[in-house]
């Protein structure tokens, strides 16, 4: 490695160390409390649910008279095509939709704005805990004999971090999955429109993924409460793994 590349390597670990001791101090306990004080807000403290519940715009069909004049030709042809099909097992079949009545199903709004201000906070902790991991895998030392308890601190801290991330980004793949879910069920009402189920179904999971918002926004805002206590607390540790009269010794 070239002289410039060892500069270049240390101004990156200087600018991680400034970046991560600053996120540590200054901006967790400020997002902590700016997320407790979202908590507190209206939207997300709506005691009656019907106020997120959005409207399905597919109105059931009219039933379909069939004549019996042509019962004994029907009946032929029906048992033909059970033969050519290899089973004798009547199927259900759902109203084929070529096209929606009002257009576009629009996906349910207020759910949909709360969604749009919860990810960002999401995807800020995974990015500040990835900054905050790498600076203390920077300050692990070289590897010895002895004396590892500051280090054993330090894989510790760096555990959490890696814990934190994973269930922020499990967060994202939640909210992904009620859409999809939703999809799915509305898919459902327009092609079996009379089914009451389906359409209770999605209220059931609408009001379902406002509470889990609710509670990712609680844990947001708890995982920067623990990361900010445990890091404060072993921050001398976390900052000097081995004493310096330790290293005297040897």
């Amino acid at each position: 490695m070239t002289v410039v590349v060892f500069v270049q390597v240390d101004v990156f670990r200087q600018r991680i160390t400034g970046e991560a001791e600053n996120l540590v101090a200054s901006f967790f306990p400020n997002k902590l409390l700016e997320l407790d004080h979202f908590l507190k807000d209206p939207i997300l403290n709506i005691c009656e649910l019907k106020e997120i519940h959005s409207e399905i715009n597919l109105t059931v069909p009219d039933p379909i008279l069939l004549t019996n004049l042509h019962d004994g030709l029907e009946a032929h042809n029906a048992k033909k095509r059970k033969m050519e099909d290899g089973t004798g097992e009547d199927k259900v079949a759902g109203t084929k939709v070529f096209i929606m009545p009002s257009g576009m199903m629009k996906s349910n709004t207020k759910l949909v704005d709360l969604i749009e201000k919860v990810k960002p906070e999401i995807r800020t902790l995974i990015e500040k805990c990835n900054t905050v991991k790498m600076w203390v895998q920077l300050l692990i030392p070289r590897i010895e004999d002895g004396n590892n308890f500051g280090v054993s601190i330090q894989e510790e801290t760096v555990a959490e971090l890696r814990t934190v991330e994973g269930e922020a980004a499990s967060y994202l793949d939640q909210i992904s999955g009620y859409y999809i879910t939703r999809a799915k069920l509305v898919s459902k009402i327009a092609k079996y429109p009379h089914v009451e189920d389906y359409r209770r179904t999605v209220t059931e999971i609408d009001e379902k993924k406002y509470i889990s918002l609710k509670v990712i926004v609680s844990e947001l805002r708890n995982q920067y409460v623990t990361l900010h206590d445990m890091i404060l607390k072993n921050i001398d540790k976390i900052k000097k793994p081995r004493s310096s009269n330790a290293e005297a010794l040897y």
